[in-house]
């Protein structure tokens, strides 16, 4: 399965030691490759939820973050999203909230590339830790799961919803994020294989990277690209959430007859495909990231072995277009449901 989500910001920057982080509680349990982890019941648990920076996607972890608290019984669980797309501050982050006493974390890493040291620093504290929305590159994961997107899967879901809009012919453009990313590239991949299956009659026009750093610039992009090229484009994809919602905007005010498939489920999207402007959408599933990733921390610190360590999950991916864009919640509750069975029946071994 390939690695992670999203909607990734900004580029990585390099990695510095987390180093010694502060623990409450002598340590006990031996973990597989770290330091023993006190075993805890609910309410001795508090989750620190740290996505890389602010970043929309992000936004309904916070609902999450406070249903699981009362849901679960825990002591606290808190949103930490200060980290301003820097790994450096991301670690003093942690840091910082390992010595105000929260002892299991579910973290979106800022560098894929680097994010197992730091995953291993927590680890070796005797933390539970997940990789929650991005799972590190390469093909070895330290956190003790990875619950993201299939990106690649997401992305080949959209360019196959792409194809179909635009009627199995003509020019797509993509647009996506962080060109050295690992998951641009695998989101990159999706969108070409969905291409490559129509046997030459889609062209991919242009791949536009980098333009997911804020709204401002993801706009100027599309605005930039309508002008040069828009009478030749018949589609465009979106795997990113800012140029999703700029060329959403874009081509509704150019009036160009463009079919667009964007990319999660921001008001201007779904407004989008309610009006015809926006031929549909491709969901994550942030809110089952969070509630689900904190469900199985909240396991693992009761004393929980993850089955096979670093386990990569799919969090799902659907479809949205007219036809279901008032009933998709259904669909995606569902697989949360399924994950939380799925963690309880098949990755989870509790005694």
């Amino acid at each position: 399965m390939n690695r992670s989500p999203l909607i990734r910001l900004g580029a990585a920057a390099a990695i510095l030691a987390l180093g010694t982080l502060a623990t409450a509680g002598c340590t006990k349990k031996s973990d597989n490759e770290a330091a023993g982890a006190t075993t805890r019941a609910a309410d001795q648990v508090k989750i620190a939820l740290v996505p890389g920076g602010a970043h929309p996607y992000f936004q309904p972890w916070k609902d999450a973050a406070t249903k699981a608290k009362a849901d679960l019984g825990l002591a606290d669980v808190t949103f930490n999203e200060t980290s301003g797309w820097d790994q450096t501050k991301q670690n003093d982050v942690l840091k910082a909230l390992a010595a105000q006493g929260y002892n299991a974390f579910g973290i979106f890493g800022v560098a894929p590339e680097n994010i197992n040291s730091t995953f291993e620093d927590l680890k070796g504290q005797g933390f539970p830790v997940a990789s929650l929305a991005s799972c590190p590159a390469g093909d070895v994961n330290k956190a003790d799961f990875c619950l993201s997107t299939d990106v690649e899967l997401a992305a080949y879901k959209a360019g196959q919803a792409a194809v179909e809009a635009m009627g199995g012919q003509g020019n797509l453009v993509h647009l996506t994020g962080n060109k050295v990313d690992s998951n641009t590239q695998r989101r990159i991949a999706g969108v070409q294989k969905a291409v490559d299956e129509t046997g030459g009659k889609v062209k991919l026009l242009q791949t536009v990277t980098d333009v997911d750093k804020d709204l401002q610039s993801a706009q100027k992009a599309v605005a930039d690209l309508l002008a040069a090229k828009g009478t030749q484009i018949q589609g465009i994809v979106n795997t990113a959430y800012n140029p999703a919602v700029a060329a959403a905007e874009g081509v509704k005010q150019a009036k160009l007859p463009i079919k667009v498939i964007a990319i999660d489920d921001d008001q201007t999207i779904l407004a989008g495909i309610r009006d015809g402007s926006v031929a549909g959408t491709v969901l994550q599933n942030p809110v089952g990231q969070a509630s689900v990733g904190s469900y199985a921390l909240t396991k693992l610190a009761g004393g929980c072995t993850v089955t096979k360590p670093g386990v990569v999950i799919d969090s799902g991916s659907f479809v949205v277009t007219k036809a279901n864009v008032d009933n998709y919640e259904t669909d995606r509750q569902a697989k949360t449901d399924e994950l939380k069975k799925a963690f309880d029946g098949q990755y989870l071994s509790c005694q």
